[in-house]
């Protein structure tokens, strides 16, 4: 009898762990915390989640894959309904997207997509569209001739399609090169970059910036460069700053322009359908907008 209330009181303390483990709603793995577009990502999330009544738990990755993958198994291991990431790494996000999907959990990916899985919806800018869009203005930009530069961040399947419109775009006129493409993740990263591509090539006349601060950093470089005025510049994001900077600095002509608020709300929205068992579409782009100077 003291054996059997003994495995009884075990059994118990298992399935109150096993309850307090499980967690409904929505788990979330951000990318950064450091780029005002993941901020408003967060930001409309948080706010449309409260507006559904259902609970929200974000985390965020801080650019570290390793991070990102223990958190989704944290999730995985609290039960959430639904997990909505945006990669680090697309490649290396994949390993946590089969994970989940092995313990029964559908899989959102916003903003960046992952390699080699099939997730429940990706959401996200229509980034190939967004590197066509600042290409062609680049060459508007430059009268269709001119050397062009571009800081890349190439671990990022989203940027990967921005980088691949925007040479397209580019490829269209005969009188117009890309001369160098670099890796600047970073600002810091992509000031150093950018000074180092104007550098070996002084003929430079455009620089394409991945995002908003490698667009903000190149806008620097040039101007230490003594090259203001003579080097135009295309961001890709929207943050204020470089809308900022397209309607005041000379050397920044143009921002393609993500709406996070519209995805983080579209996020939310199909987690909850996923979680009451109905179908969302497996795509769902949001087209960029393209904000030049007032």
């Amino acid at each position: 009898m003291r054996q059997l209330t003994k495995s009884l009181l075990i059994s118990a303390t298992f399935t109150l762990a096993a309850a307090t483990a499980y967690a409904d709603g929505i788990g979330a793995s951000l990318l950064t915390q450091q780029h005002p577009f993941y901020n408003e990502l967060a930001k409309a999330m948080t706010a449309e989640a409260k507006a559904k009544s259902v609970s929200l738990e974000i985390s965020i990755a801080n650019q570290d894959l390793n991070k990102q993958l223990a958190d989704i198994e944290d999730f995985i291991v609290k039960g959430v309904d639904v997990i909505v990431m945006s990669p680090v790494d697309s490649k290396g996000a994949r390993a946590a997207v089969m994970r989940a999907q092995a313990a029964g959990i559908k899989v959102i990916t916003v903003d960046v997509p992952v390699e080699g899985a099939t997730v429940a919806s990706y959401i996200g800018t229509d980034n190939y569209a967004g590197g066509v869009k600042a290409g062609e203005l680049m060459a508007e930009q430059l009268g269709n001739k001119g050397n062009v530069a571009i800081i890349d961040y190439p671990l990022v399947q989203s940027v990967v399609n921005r980088v691949n419109g925007f040479k397209e775009a580019i490829a269209k006129y005969p009188d117009m090169k890309i001369v160098s493409i670099q890796t600047g993740i970073t600002r810091a990263e992509a000031l150093a970059v950018a000074q180092n591509m104007l550098q070996a090539n002084p003929d430079i006349t455009g620089i394409f910036g991945f995002g908003d601060d490698a667009a903000l950093a190149a806008a620097v470089a040039v101007k230490s460069a003594g090259l203001s005025g003579k080097v135009k510049i295309i961001g890709f994001d929207g943050m204020p700053e470089a809308l900022a900077a397209v309607d005041n600095d000379p050397d920044m002509v143009g921002v393609i322009q993500q709406f996070p608020d519209q995805m983080g709300k579209l996020a939310v929205d199909s987690a909850v359908k996923i979680a009451a068992g109905e179908t969302v579409p497996t795509e769902q782009p949001i087209l960029p907008g393209v904000y030049t100077k007032k």
